[in-house]
């Protein structure tokens, strides 16, 4: 679901069409559990990342199977962080885990995200940052071939023969190689293992229950663990909601569609400043001088590294959050005028990449469920696609390609049910590109005790506690007393409807044409800490 990122799996037998999950409550169509598994406690330590230690956080491992349907065999270890309730013993909440998405993102250091949360509302909570199985500082790490993304790649846009079948190969390479480095793990990366390896980290936290803050892929890995561990979820928290009926190959053609859309209002948003950028006066303008100077770069690459490819994946990220608008305008700008390179530098990154994100996106998504093996059936759909929506088609579709060859064996999905949850409440703004308005709306069907709020006609993805009062304001409430707003009866809407994460005022845009209040300041520390996950994943 993203050009970068990952997760990891466990054990399962596939019955009746459904996954067994070790250890697990029946859902409604589902078999009982095989295995039960219980971890030692967490030898809690120092850490090692600056900013988890200047939170006073704590560090450790969770020993847990490799296979959950062997437990007695190989064991793993998951890297876990824990910053402690600020109240009194009496008025703690129990632990808060917290997973940032991917999959294949790195959560250990969202152990800190209790400080966002305004007026004390995460006092009373540990939180637990985590790195699910096979990503970042968990044993073993994924990794597959480390410079796969590096400078001014193969035209994403398989124009020619050659150029698609060199797209072929690299992803044939790929796959192959994760086959050669980890055949073992690969078995064993499905969001169901993640499941089972939460149900671990909350035994050996000594918790009856948990409490979830889920972003993006981490609110299906959420769902998941609610269908199948409903009785031990507490509060729960699901920002960026995947839509499970999509997972994941309808999922990425519905993403291309609404990117292509992000990235006009983006563009939109550029022509109004036009007397700070002079890029065009209509976001149609704009929308074209981005086109003409991605063809430039296919002739001639900016400083000889920064290609169409690269240039598409720098803009990619205005159409995920508002945050770093004026990031990309600016390098946009200053290469148009100045012919300035070091700003899309700096944008696109410096390889050699960390390709763990990467590995462990492709691993868990490519394994959660069977994607199309015949090539054309992806050339017919890619191309069908690209003709509405040309912005980031092929590059997703390339990104996820390696499905096509992957060594490890695909499952079935877990059929979502989030009825026996007892409370949860949903965030998503109207125009989330990365997971459409619509996945909200299915899961809030599904998980009949939710609540959801839209940031509406918003495009930033996951984008809570950004400083928007009316949403911040009802997290904070549900946080401290697990009240939420009250659900309304129509089947297929939101139940609260707030502004979404505003859009930045440019430095410099004259009074006619800045808005009348400016509270991108706001966004700083969790804005900041969503585009340095984004980043790590690649994509």
């Amino acid at each position: 679901m993203k050009r970068f990122i990952a997760a990891v799996m466990a054990a399962g037998a596939v019955v009746g069409g459904l996954l067994a999950v070790p250890g697990a409550q029946a859902a409604p169509g589902q078999p009982s559990g095989l295995h039960d598994y219980t971890p030692p406690p967490v030898a809690w330590g120092a850490c090692e990342i600056p900013r988890l230690v200047r939170a006073g956080a704590e560090c450790g491992f969770v020993e847990v199977p490799l296979d959950y349907a062997d437990p007695a065999g190989t064991k793993i270890k998951l890297a876990v962080s824990r910053v402690k309730h600020k109240t009194p013993d009496s008025q703690a909440q129990g632990p808060m885990l917290v997973n940032p998405g991917g999959p294949g993102g790195s959560g250990l250091i969202y152990a800190i995200f209790g400080e966002f949360v305004p007026d004390g509302g995460g006092d009373a909570y540990d939180w637990i940052g985590f790195d699910p199985r096979g990503v970042g500082s968990s044993e073993p790490a994924l990794s597959c071939i480390p410079d796969y993304a590096g400078y001014n790649r193969p035209y994403y846009v398989p124009i020619t023969h050659r150029l698609e079948r060199i797209w072929l190969q690299r992803s044939k390479n790929y796959a192959q190689a994760c086959d050669r480095n980890a055949h073992d793990l690969l078995q064993h990366l499905k969001t169901t293992d993640s499941v089972l390896d939460m149900e671990s980290i909350r035994k050996a936290l000594g918790a009856p229950q948990i409490n979830y803050y889920g972003f993006s892929y981490g609110t299906y890995l959420g769902q998941v663990y609610g269908t199948l561990f409903p009785e031990k979820f507490r509060r729960v928290i699901f920002d960026g909601v995947v839509n499970s009926k999509r997972v994941w190959y309808d999922a990425n053609l519905d993403q291309d569609i609404a990117f292509d859309r992000n990235i006009k209002v983006y563009f939109d948003w550029i022509a109004k400043y036009d007397d700070v950028y002079h890029l065009g006066r209509t976001g149609r303008e704009v929308e074209a001088l981005f086109y003409r100077e991605q063809a430039r770069l296919l002739r001639e690459p900016a400083g000889g590294i920064i290609g169409p490819d690269e240039w598409t994946d720098i803009f990619l990220q205005a159409g995920y959050y508002v945050y770093g608008w004026e990031d990309v305008a600016d390098a946009f700008a200053g290469w148009v005028h100045n012919a300035d390179v070091q700003p899309l530098v700096d944008l696109y990154g410096t390889p050699p990449f960390d390709d763990n994100g990467y590995a462990i996106y492709l691993a868990v998504q490519c394994t959660d469920v069977q994607w199309p093996t015949d090539w054309n059936e992806w050339r017919r759909d890619n191309w069908l696609t690209f003709i509405r929506a040309p912005f980031e088609t092929w590059g997703n579709a390339w990104f996820n390609a390696p499905c096509i060859y992957w060594g490890g064996k695909a499952g079935t999905p877990v059929r979502i049910d989030g009825s026996r949850v007892q409370s949860a409440l949903l965030i998503n703004e109207t125009l989330d590109a990365a997971t459409p308005y619509g996945g909200a709306l299915e899961t809030r069907r599904l998980f009949p005790n939710s609540v959801l709020i839209e940031g509406v006609g918003g495009t930033t993805h996951s984008g809570s506690l950004s400083g928007v009062a009316c949403t911040d304001d009802k997290i904070v409430a549900y946080l401290k007393t697990g009240a939420l707003p009250p659900r309304q009866p129509d089947r297929n809407r939101s139940d609260v409807q707030c502004d979404p994460v505003p859009q930045p005022v440019p430095e410099g845009a004259t009074a006619t044409t800045s808005r009348s209040a400016d509270t991108s300041a706001d966004l700083s520390s969790v804005g900041d800490l969503h585009r340095e996950f984004q980043k790590s994943l690649r994509r």
